[in-house]
């Protein structure tokens, strides 16, 4: 039994070359692209943030912000405690001008034309390209350059997007997707790692057993207490006893873990869902923060469909209440609409139930999307809407931004409060 655990999927692995392509900060990047004076300075994104408010969570922050202890997802308002804004330090004697930053709010329109010029350069590197966030993509390189030319297409790629757009990307080389992720996060900023064929498990094998594609916090954790705390542990750990514990989805990242992964690079067509998630930096039962995330993280996914030009039938949220209990909740509506204002309100009534709950990470969702030239359906009609009401309460690390069908979006797996990157991107989630 255990010789077939060990081969199965192995065959499937395909021969290619993969690049996976990161911006680093790009958030950041961008506003620094109009505005080269922030170019060195600590410098905060935030999404739901308003000029001079303190509400809001932060989408990204540069590395220099992050010095003074600002992370990504972290409520603007802590943010301010820990890096007060430029011009109040100015203002203030009590207030050290060189231990303040800048603060812009999130400007997706901006970021999705800058995304557009980075992304025309990856068109033309390669044939097939998937591209999965606004910030990221794979590409797959494999007829039109080999393994010992792979180095100077990667830092020749790197040059044109930094030359020809102005924003800096990590890009990671491996003959696995999985592998290409790990290796473009590897040595941000501005990083560059090759991984060869026949060195991916080596590559692996120190590397925090977190670190694997669809190894999620709870994941880790239960295989920390099976005594498996590296990748190379997870790799050598016996199948038997993985699929006993965690099922086939434990013999597929063990599978990573040995550097076997048989997905190949595939454009992704139209989404099915649009969502956005954000989590606090400790777990709050304070109602207010939390209508304020929800809020914020609406107003993101109704300018994300305004802009994909999609129609949605069903809206949803997503609550996670410690340790990592997933519960999800939707509302169904009698037809196609885009309605903001619909959005918000009805997001905001599905998180009435857990007013009271401990809550650690927050999302919003649309679905069963509509991208034809359809009349939307009434308002009136939502007065006799019906809902649906799932409770997904569970102890593993599924539905999360990162967390996505990777066959359907190509991200890592991983339920973490941003990117390796420290950034919040545009996902969706099933």
């Amino acid at each position: 039994m255990s010789g077939d655990l060990e081969t199965l999927g192995t065959d499937a692995t395909p021969d290619q070359v993969v690049c996976h392509v990161d911006m680093d900060c790009f958030y950041a990047a961008c506003e620094r692209l109009r505005e080269p004076a922030l170019e060195g300075q600590p410098l905060v994104v935030g999404m739901g943030y308003e000029s001079e408010e303190a509400h809001g969570a932060v989408a990204t922050a540069s590395y220099e912000a992050r010095e003074f202890g600002v992370e990504s997802a972290m409520a603007i308002s802590e943010a301010l405690e820990r890096l007060p804004r430029k011009v109040e330090a100015a203002r203030d004697p009590d207030l050290d001008v060189e231990a303040a930053g800048f603060y812009r709010p999130v400007d997706l329109d901006y970021y999705g034309e800058v995304a557009a010029d980075v992304k025309s350069i990856l068109h033309d590197a390669a044939e097939v390209v998937r591209e999965v966030s606004i910030d990221e993509a794979y590409l797959d390189v494999t007829d039109r350059v080999a393994w010992d030319e792979v180095e100077a297409f990667a830092a020749e790629l790197k040059e044109r997007i930094d030359e020809e757009v102005g924003v800096v990307a990590s890009v990671g080389v491996a003959p696995t997707m999985s592998a290409a992720k790990i290796a473009s996060d590897y040595d941000k900023p501005d990083g560059l790692v090759v991984v060869e064929p026949g060195e991916v498990r080596d590559f692996l094998a120190p590397l925090d057993v977190a670190e694997i594609h669809n190894v999620g916090p709870v994941t880790a954790r239960q295989l920390r207490d099976m005594g498996i705390e590296t990748a190379g542990d997870l790799a050598a750990a016996d199948s038997e006893r993985v699929r006993e514990r965690f099922g086939e989805r434990g013999l597929e990242v063990r599978r990573y873990a040995r550097g076997e992964d048989p997905r190949e690079v595939t454009p992704v067509g139209e989404p099915k869902s649009l969502s956005r998630e954000s989590a606090f930096t400790q777990a709050t039962d304070d109602g207010e923060r939390k209508r304020e995330k929800v809020r914020a993280l609406a107003g993101d996914v109704a300018d994300r469909a305004q802009r994909e030009g999609a129609l949605y039938r069903t809206i949803g949220i997503k609550v996670v209440t410690p340790p990592y209990d997933v519960n999800t909740r939707a509302e169904s509506l009698p037809g196609p609409v885009d309605d903001p204002d619909l959005l918000e309100s009805t997001a905001l009534d599905l998180l009435e139930e857990f007013d009271d709950d401990r809550v650690r990470k927050l999302g919003v969702r649309v679905s069963k999307l509509d991208f034809a030239e359809s009349d939307q359906a009434s308002l009136a009609g939502f007065e006799g809407r019906s809902s649906g009401t799932g409770d997904g309460a569970t102890a593993d690390d599924s539905p999360s931004v990162a967390s996505a069908d990777d066959d359907a979006d190509g991200s890592d797996g991983r339920d973490a409060p941003g990117g390796p990157d420290g950034q919040r991107s545009l996902r969706e989630y099933e």
